[in-house]
This record gives C-alpha cells, structure tokens and sequence, in this order.
C-alpha cells in the first residue's frame, strides 16, 4: 500500500511521455515529408526540424531511461 501512490503516479507519467512521444514523431514526420516536397527549403524551416528531432530524442532517451514501455500502461 505504501508503493500504490508511486507506482499510480510513475504510471501517469510514463502515459503523459508516450504521448509526448507519439505527438514529437507526428511532427517530425510531418516536417520531414514538407521538406522532401519542398524545392528549397527556408533555413526556418531545417532549424524546426533540427529542434523537433533533438526533443523527440530526448524523449526516447528519458523513456529508456525509464525503462518504459507501452505494454506497462495498459
């Protein structure tokens, strides 16, 4: 009973960063595919990229880190 509340609140935020997860990699695929159809891309738009792929791999080293997985949240 006493470890309920950590493994309760360990669990909602393992949940909040798979979902940031999922959120970075929707963006980072969205961007990559404007730049793959884009004939010269703007120096703003490689440096959006650049920034949302340091972020999503932030994210999966903190969810290494973690040892997270999406199989624990269900």
């Amino acid at each position: 009973m006493l470890f309920g509340k950590k493994q309760k609140l360990r669990k909602i935020e393992n949940a909040r960063l798979f979902q940031h997860l999922e959120e970075q990699k929707r963006k980072l695929d969205s961007e990559k595919q404007l730049i793959e159809r884009s004939i010269d891309p703007s120096e703003e738009v490689l440096y959006r990229i650049k920034v949302t792929e340091v972020i999503y791999s932030f994210l999966l080293r903190e969810a290494r880190e973690r040892r997270a997985s999406m199989n624990e949240l269900h």
